[in-house]
């Protein structure tokens, strides 16, 4: 009977073309639940030590990327305290904790791609690259912040909370259009012999 009911609502996505909004909640779903998750048991999940090893050796990892960064590519002058602190010119400065490690998202990016459809075959190869990306635009905001600090420091508060921690939830968007558009919904072909 379950069945019956599961076939008639897959008639009726199929049949009225909503599969994009079916997509959207789920991926909203996870979203929401696993953001009220992790929030509700932070405090239970930094009891266990493999956590909190992982965001400060992940703190130290985007420390010292976006340190060579502006030190080699940007030319920045910059005096370093530990722990992971980078000091501008101006007297800013930017401190990358665990709380700025990524460790949350690279979670998310987990628990979304495992939790929603598609090929396992891609999923294997697909959370080890939106890891990468997650690492990588964490890397990208730690440096837009270092800007931010050294020419613009009195807009540091509205940078760092309002557009580079959203920042997060539009790569992860990204990467979870990429998922559907690419392996979700890819067309399977059929071989005719």
């Amino acid at each position: 009977m379950l069945k019956s009911y599961y076939l008639k609502a897959e008639e009726f996505i199929r049949r009225h073309k909503l599969q994009a909004f079916v997509d959207v909640a789920i991926f909203a779903i996870i979203t929401y639940v696993f953001h009220r998750l992790w929030w509700n048991f932070y405090i239970w999940l930094e009891s266990f030590d493999f956590i909190i090893g992982s965001a400060d050796w992940l703190a130290r990892q985007v420390y010292l990327s976006s340190l060579w960064f502006n030190q080699h590519i940007l030319g920045l002058v910059i005096t370093t305290t530990e722990p992971n602190t980078m000091w501008f010119s101006n007297g800013s400065y930017v401190t990358i904790d665990e709380g700025c490690s990524g460790l949350k998202q690279f979670y998310q990016v987990l628990v979304l791609f495992i939790l929603f459809p598609g090929p396992w075959k891609h999923k294997l190869w697909y959370i080890p690259f939106g890891f990468l990306v997650m690492f990588l635009a964490n890397i990208f905001r730690i440096i837009v912040l270092s800007l931010i600090a050294l020419w613009i420091p009195q807009h540091w508060d509205f940078a760092h909370e309002w557009i580079l921690r959203p920042f997060f939830y539009v790569i992860i968007f990204a990467l979870w259009v990429l998922w559907v558009e690419k392996f979700r919904r890819a067309k399977k072909t059929v071989s005719v012999r």
